[in-house]
């Protein structure tokens, strides 16, 4: 994340604190990156030089101006004035980075060889809140190398438990044996 993205992002978020909106225009800014990630080409339209400045933001009226919070829609064209509409992704992981220590939540991302029923994930997810003291917002992710077990990573703290991982520890302890 990139320093305008941190400032920009940070002072969103503290107007929308203030005006007791934080949770609305969070949820609304995670919907339009959505938006931009799977029309990549709308952004990139929004900062086309060639296209006049009061027609890109007479664009981003129309696209959001009806459905968004008015703060959020003008954070936007503010973007877009400056040429940093690039940023929004960025400005957005502040926002919610800001929201969530705010609120007293901690991400972790839970990695798993396959998808976790939801039984497990409320599971987990209250496990991770008794030990973090925090709630807790799981995000899921899979990949087929980790053989079995999981690998947690909460507030920057990474919780090995695969199998992989025990594998190594055995190994290296039967090597510290063998020396």
């Amino acid at each position: 994340m990139t320093k305008t993205a941190r400032v920009y992002g940070g002072s969103l978020y503290d107007l929308a604190a203030e005006e007791k909106l934080d949770g609305q225009i969070m949820e609304q800014m995670i919907a339009i990156r959505q938006i931009f990630r799977e029309n990549p080409g709308y952004l990139k339209l929004l900062g086309e030089p060639a296209i006049p400045e009061d027609e890109r933001l007479k664009m981003i009226e129309e696209a959001f101006g009806g459905q968004a919070e008015r703060y959020l829609v003008n954070f936007l064209k503010l973007l877009c004035e400056r040429k940093i509409l690039r940023e929004f992704a960025g400005c957005c992981e502040e926002f919610i980075r800001r929201y969530n220590s705010a609120h007293g939540i901690a991400e972790a991302v839970v990695t798993s060889a396959v998808k976790l029923s939801e039984t497990q994930m409320e599971a987990l997810k209250a496990k991770l809140e008794k030990l973090s003291g925090k709630k807790v917002y799981l995000v899921q992710k899979t990949d087929a190398s980790v053989l079995g077990g999981l690998r947690v990573e909460l507030e920057g703290v990474q919780l090995d438990g695969t199998v992989q991982s025990r594998i190594s520890g055995i190994s290296k302890k039967l090597n510290e044996l063998v020396v």
